[in-house]
């Protein structure tokens, strides 16, 4: 089941580039990945958080919350991104974490991902 992590990475040149490598040394794919110059916070989806999280501490990067994602398939077309959000809104979730995975869907982490998910 693929989770989302948050990380903090100092900002400062090769930051980026530490994360991929702790996880490519762990054999851990980036399935999805969000983040803003600047902050310091990363969303990095993955299949194996255990994994994930263990490389990157060893590595000394900072790993935060851990949570549970629903990955839905969209058009892309304009007013796809309202659907979507008005599909989970009527589902009473709460979109707390928005982003696309690298196999084209998105990645939605909510305050009651069962909902969504039954609602899809």
């Amino acid at each position: 089941m693929a989770r989302d992590l948050t990380v903090t990475l100092e900002d400062r040149p090769g930051a980026l580039a530490d994360l991929g490598d702790a996880l490519g040394r762990a054999g851990v794919n980036i399935d999805g990945i969000s983040g803003t110059a600047g902050s310091g916070e990363v969303h990095i989806l993955v299949e194996d958080a255990g994994a994930a999280r263990s490389a990157l501490t060893d590595a000394g990067i900072q790993v935060g919350a851990d949570n549970e994602v629903v990955k839905v398939a969209f058009e892309d077309r304009p007013g796809e991104m309202g659907e979507i959000g008005r599909r989970v809104a009527n589902a009473g979730a709460n979109i707390e974490v928005v982003y696309i995975s690298c196999d084209g869907q998105l990645v939605l982490a909510t305050s009651d991902n069962a909902a969504v998910e039954a609602s899809a």
